[in-house]
């Protein structure tokens, strides 16, 4: 029962292997893993840029000018 089982892993996993090999040669992998990267890039981007507007208008509400009394 234990070589059976081994015997089934072992199919499964070269099974697997061969089946991701055939993915990744495909031109549809490379289009979809290209328009993840673009994407990726246009939100880190946006994103980017948000974060930099928000931290300048939380300094300048945490920068208040000291009155003299």
């Amino acid at each position: 029962m234990g070589h059976r089982n081994g015997n089934f892993a072992v199919f499964a996993l070269v099974a697997s292997v061969l089946a991701l090999a055939a993915m990744v040669s495909t031109d549809a992998y490379s289009l979809a893993a290209q328009s993840e990267a673009s994407g990726y890039s246009a939100l880190t981007h946006e994103v980017g840029g948000t974060l930099l507007c928000l931290n300048d208008a939380v300094l300048d509400a945490a920068v208040q000018p000291v009155v003299a009394q």
